[in-house]
């Protein structure tokens, strides 16, 4: 095969060390592929698809491999096809209100690029650094400024999608209003690689906020926490973000990070609010008076740009606080109606007593999306996986119960897979199916996913 796919001017390679990077991501499965290419343009992908389609062979897309789900894994073998060298911005055009970009473009230096002119991309997962804009496009990413501005979705106008034969296919466009046929464009927004392979986005850019600040409290316990989300946001504010954690997630940040990284507290809230100067200054005293009327334990401000992204700092570190305890950390992005957090909780924590499993819960409680994850010492000994695995669906079944979601950024990959089904209902997933089979009839993108 890799004869073949050099033949066709593509760059390959079956060096073991290639193969091997290129049969995980960050969750805990791994399958080897056949055969690594590494596209440099739209038509590398395009030839890579017609020759698997005319072939019969898997393909598995790839971008920067740092997601949660096991979706980048290619659990058929064949080819791994990798966009990640594909990391040009190709026109970044304020006057439109857009920036076109191949999809290896790391998240966080989009952000930086568009900022330089005074223009803001705002979804911020917390792995900006690391993960790219095609993969945030597949998996439909988050983050905690989804609260004000929205996911990924909100700002794809259009892309360039191969799909399974090898056609190139645009969708959208550079126009902020569009409404010409079907939106093909949100088809393949969340597609997680089963539709087509995302080889340029056009993103839409709105003008970065002129100030931010934030306040960060502490509070006796998660309940009181909870209450100054809703209490904040029932009061007209509207925050850019609204960050919760819990006490376990907490210890470990103080164990990791230094017992002086947080006051003291067995909950905390981090608020962060932007726009004109004058109007972030006169909210801040507004919503300070909102955590002290509620017994905030602390309460903490930091006005300008630097103190803010040194909080930022610390919830970006929550994660490896968490795997610094040793543990494995089955890291799940449950949303729940945000009026549930509480009982979410307290579910965790019964579930946590139940199993002897501590969770861990923390993230973005302004939109519900809540991180509950699993933290489970030795999770490769058969028994204790069964068991771990056996609290996780507990926990999903709860969720579904009370009008949740499995999954609100990470995406479903191999991870989620068993719920999905009943997550979307039989109507839904019965279009799901139609959906994959009319763009990719003989099954050969992302194969052995969330659809089979």
């Amino acid at each position: 095969m890799i004869q073949d796919l050099l033949d066709l001017g593509l760059q390959a390679s079956t060096a073991p060390e290639v193969l091997e990077e290129h049969a995980i991501d960050r969750w805990y499965a791994h399958n080897m592929p056949e055969v690594v290419v590494f596209a440099q343009s739209t038509e590398d992908v395009s030839a890579t698809l017609k020759y698997a389609h005319a072939k019969g062979i898997p393909v598995t897309t790839r971008g920067a491999g740092v997601g949660y789900v096991g979706g980048a894994v290619p659990l058929k073998g064949g080819i791994a096809l990798s966009v990640f060298q594909m990391n040009q911005i190709v026109d970044l055009a304020p006057q439109d209100g857009v920036v076109v970009t191949q999809p290896g473009v790391i998240t966080g230096d989009l952000q930086d690029a568009v900022s330089e002119l005074g223009w803001y991309y705002p979804p911020d997962p917390a792995s900006l650094r690391e993960c790219s804009i095609g993969g945030n496009i597949a998996t439909n990413a988050g983050g905690p400024r989804c609260l004000k501005y929205g996911v990924t979705k909100h700002y794809v106008l259009g892309l360039t999608v191969v799909l399974a034969d090898g056609t190139i296919l645009n969708t959208g466009g550079r126009l902020h209003k569009n409404k010409q046929g079907f939106d093909l464009t949100s088809l393949f927004v969340g597609s997680e690689g089963m539709l087509g392979v995302i080889t340029e986005a056009t993103l839409r850019l709105i003008p970065h906020p002129a100030h931010r600040s934030m306040l960060t409290a502490t509070f006796s316990d998660f309940q009181t926490a909870a209450l100054a989300v809703q209490t904040i946001l029932n009061s007209g504010h509207h925050p850019s973000a609204l960050e919760i954690t819990d006490p376990f997630t907490l210890k470990a940040a103080r164990d990791y990070l230094g017992q002086d990284a947080f006051p003291p507290g067995e909950a905390h809230l981090i608020i962060e609010l932007d726009g004109r100067q004058a109007a972030v200054e006169a909210e801040l005293p507004e919503v300070s008076a909102i955590l002290q009327e509620l017994g905030a334990l602390s309460i903490e401000r930091h006005e300008n740009n630097e103190a803010c992204e040194a909080v930022w700092k610390l919830r970006r570190d929550f994660s490896y606080s968490l795997r610094a305890t040793g543990l494995t950390k089955l890291n799940e992005d449950i949303v729940v109606p945000r009026g549930k957090l509480v009982e979410l909780v307290e579910f965790a924590q019964e579930l946590s007593r139940e199993s002897g499993i501590p969770i861990s819960c923390f993230g973005h409680a302004g939109d519900g999306n809540i991180h509950t994850n699993l933290m489970v010492a030795d999770y490769n000994v058969p028994a204790i996986k069964e068991k771990a695995d056996q609290a996780l669906d507990q926990l999903f079944r709860w969720v579904l119960a009370n009008d949740g979601a499995i999954t609100g950024e990470h995406g479903v990959g191999i991870a989620k897979g068993k719920w999905f089904r009943e997550a979307v209902g039989e109507a839904s997933f019965a279009t799901h199916l139609a959906i994959k089979n009319a763009l990719d009839s003989e099954g050969l993108l992302n194969p052995d996913k969330f659809l089979g």
